[in-house]
């Protein structure tokens, strides 16, 4: 990039935005970051109330990407960093299931009947597979067949993004189970891999900063202040101009409520796609606007409930697969860590999927808290009576939505922006509409910034391999 004077600006101060930022601190290059919230982190923060800290939705550090992990260890020592112990279930009529699913466990769990007629429904399947492999259900149903489907996958999927499960796509199924199946399943299970040198099994332990994933965008702000950039908290971005498919200048509207205008010669952005081709001046064409209206969001709650650490679950998160209650998930945060709780207590948190504006988003914390206290109860997973506080954590635009039409509206915005406004980089989970992760969030925020000084790599194919991400290589 030439130094004409003008400055790059980030959007967003998440995992995605401040490692844009970081490297291009390595670049000598000092930036703006416009920050719609008061802290850093994005989802990947960690809330503190009253002296407990959670985190949003639970985020392991564990990664296949060698420059996503020494960049972490980089940013934050490594004796800041525990080492942790990887358990999770799914609870399904009164019992603890594996997770991911081990066909031992699940078929033993069900019961003789139950796991004769999964075994024969998987079979089923193989020889009459579902006609539409293109939705979450079809996929999943053709490689566990259709009684596992419903039990392990079809109501937690349906709790998640609010719609049937035949209205989701097959990529969310394809990014986050990859090659698994039953039949795999069972193979690992009964035949070892003989004459094999690379043994494949589960990830079973993960880092994590000892007060929660935001310790680490605590520090990596910090970094990237000392060296020049400068973080603008509580602004949000009204317009990003342009002249001839010349980057030219963004807006943006600050915290006291001045609009200021910064010339700028790049923006990397990880505020929500639709937001961004929104903010473009002059307007994009109608059928790019269209594509950007028909990309949708699912939002997120957390109800944290404190009480003693007896008798509660080992694991680090549980997945709840009952209908009855809307809780989708519930987080043991002293399993994540003992130091993001006090002593002789633990921190659950009860993870709700909603959408802004519904009637969950907008019920008093109060009543959320009776909520989660109540739907805790009738689970029966713990003594309800000795939560002694609760505290909610509300998180707009958590997932990117995965439905019919979101893939052809992506690929017509990310055309025209790369034929239109080159220097315009959309990384991170928000900036692409894809359900990422933090590694591979980092990373795209990583190729891009190689893009700005001439490299060619091409960010859309980050997390699109064949790994699923819960295996390894021994």
């Amino acid at each position: 990039m030439s130094n004409n004077g003008k400055q790059v600006l980030v959007i967003g101060a998440g995992p995605a935005g401040l490692t844009a930022a970081y490297e291009l601190r390595r670049k000598g290059e000092s930036c703006i970051i416009i920050e719609a919230d008061d802290v850093v982190g994005g989802i990947s923060r960690t809330v503190v109330r009253n002296g407990w800290r959670f985190d949003i939705g639970g985020h392991r550090f564990f990664t296949k990407v060698p420059r996503v992990e020494a960049f972490w260890h980089e940013v934050l020592e490594d004796e800041r960093f525990l080492l942790r112990p990887r358990m999770s279930r799914i609870f399904y009529r009164g019992k603890f299931f594996d997770y991911p699913l081990k066909a031992s466990n699940a078929l033993g769990n069900l019961g003789v009947i139950e796991a004769i007629r999964c075994v024969l429904s998987y079979v089923w399947v193989r020889m009459r597979p579902p006609k539409d492999l293109t939705t979450f259900e079809g996929w999943v149903a053709s490689r566990f067949g259709w009684r596992l489907y419903r039990i392990f996958f079809k109501t937690y999927t349906e709790k998640v993004w609010g719609v049937p499960a035949h209205e989701i796509q097959a990529d969310w199924a394809a990014q986050r189970i990859k090659n698994l199946s039953l039949f795999k399943a069972v193979m690992n299970a009964v035949l070892p891999k003989r004459g094999s040198t690379e043994i494949t099994s589960l990830i079973d332990r993960f880092q994590y900063p000892a007060l929660g994933p935001g310790m680490l965008w605590e520090e990596c702000a910090k970094l990237v202040t000392e060296s020049g950039s400068t973080i603008e908290f509580k602004s949000r971005v009204c317009e990003i101009r342009n002249i001839g498919n010349r980057l030219m200048s963004v807006e943006y509207l600050s915290k006291s409520g001045e609009r200021t205008s910064v010339e700028v010669k790049a923006v990397v952005s990880s505020m929500p796609l639709p937001d961004l081709i929104r903010a473009i001046s002059p307007a994009v064409p109608n059928d790019v606007l269209e594509a950007a209206n028909g990309l949708i969001h699912r939002d997120f709650m957390t109800i944290a409930l404190v009480l003693p650490d007896v008798s509660i679950f080992p694991d680090n998160w549980i997945y709840i697969h009952d209908p009855s209650v809307n809780v989708g998930r519930i987080q043991n945060f002293r399993s994540w860590s003992p130091f993001m709780v006090k002593d002789g207590f633990t921190c659950l948190g009860l993870e709700y999927f909603v959408n802004k504006g519904d009637e969950l988003w907008e019920m008093a914390d109060k009543d959320l808290i009776d909520l989660g206290i109540k739907e805790l109860a009738s689970l029966n997973i713990v003594d309800t009576t000795t939560i002694i506080e609760g505290h909610v954590v509300r998180m707009p635009k958590a997932y990117p939505m995965y439905d019919a039409g979101y893939q052809k509206n992506v690929d017509l915005i990310r055309n025209w922006l790369s034929a239109n406004l080159p220097d315009v980089y959309p990384v991170g989970r928000n900036g692409m509409h894809r359900y990422n992760n933090q590694d591979h969030s980092m990373l795209t925020a990583m190729l891009a910034v190689e893009n700005m000084y001439g490299a060619q790599n091409d960010i859309w194919s980050v997390n699109v391999d064949d790994d699923y991400h819960e295996e390894k290589k021994d």
